[in-house]
């Protein structure tokens, strides 16, 4: 059984701001995930929809209230640009002004859309129940799966983050919001689909060593490459060096945005291979380069009775 052949791209875009910006090509479709846009990034994601070969957002997946995940006068940039039609947002109702207003324009731009252009455009709200609405995920098949917020946190706003994996690309990208409970770290870490087919993870939290992220998550999950959207005016000094070091002692690839995007793509067809570049320079010089191959592509070799026993079906996959 060979894997389709997708080419796939993920882009961590350098903000010279606090918070991350990222988009996931599978080959069709282009995501981009955070509703952030300035003068940093602007170009890059102009020039990565280009080489992508699309003009519009097919979805805007945005995973927190917070303005470094979705900045209300951006949000209306990307919407009136790029004209999404589809977005998925936080399943929570937003406790600042920022995300009010957020709320409120995606609302707005539903709701003209429809009126104007009679064009109906998909809101989802990633609530609990929503989640546990979806069907089970299915081992290896090439559909995304949302995990997180399975209830709703009333004391800590960071644990209803969206988490989420992108797999329907020839490589797979785990998002994690902001997530900081040990108990949502140690219900992923079960899951057959994480264990199994992260490629690439987005940290949590901007690489905060803030409990989520430990030698026990990493162990289970066992990522090629750890992203971190930072930079170097971040006042947190994210990723800390406690994270560095266990990523270090796992053998996971660490690349960051303080200089310059990191881009990943598919190398070849039907082979899984996928090729890391960590620019510098403000994306002028490739600091690093390293290839991989998706974990999909070694499951994809066994027979289904193999992955039958080799992937223990969890009956809280979704």
């Amino acid at each position: 059984m060979a894997a389709d052949s997708k080419y796939t791209r993920f882009r961590s875009y350098m903000l010279e701001d606090k918070g991350g910006s990222y988009s996931y090509f599978d080959g069709n479709l282009f995501t981009l995930i955070e509703a952030r846009l300035n003068n940093a990034n602007r170009q890059n994601l102009n020039d990565e929809m280009a080489l992508c070969g699309v003009s519009k957002i097919h979805c805007l997946h945005i995973t927190s209230w917070d303005s470094d995940h979705c900045k209300h006068s951006e949000l209306e940039e990307i919407l009136g640009s790029f004209k999404p039609r589809k977005i998925e947002y936080p399943g929570y109702e937003p406790h600042t002004d920022n995300g009010e207003k957020c709320l409120e324009t995606i609302f707005k731009y539903q709701n003209e859309n429809l009126r104007q252009r009679n064009k109906k455009i998909t809101a989802i709200s990633i609530t609990p129940s929503y989640i546990k609405s979806l069907d089970k995920a299915r081992a290896l098949k090439y559909s995304d799966v949302v995990y997180n917020p399975l209830e709703i946190d009333t004391k800590n706003a960071n644990n209803r983050s969206t988490v989420k994996i992108f797999r329907t690309g020839s490589f797979n990208v785990l998002s994690l919001g902001d997530v900081e409970s040990e108990n949502i770290a140690s219900y992923l870490r079960e899951l057959s689909t994480i264990k199994n087919e992260v490629d690439v993870m987005i940290m949590a939290h901007h690489g905060a060593d803030n409990g989520f992220t430990t030698s026990a998550f990493l162990k289970k999950v066992k990522p090629l490459v750890a992203v971190v959207g930072s930079n170097f005016a971040n006042q947190y000094d994210h990723p800390k060096q406690e994270i560095r070091d266990i990523l270090y002692q796992e053998g996971i690839k660490l690349c960051t945005t303080k200089t310059g995007d990191v881009v990943i793509y598919s190398i070849k067809t039907n082979t899984g291979e996928f090729r890391v570049d960590n620019y510098i320079a403000k994306g002028q010089v490739i600091n690093s380069t390293k290839d991989f191959i998706a974990k999909k592509r070694e499951l994809l070799k066994h027979s289904p009775d193999t992955l039958t026993a080799k992937l223990k079906y969890s009956k809280r996959i979704y």
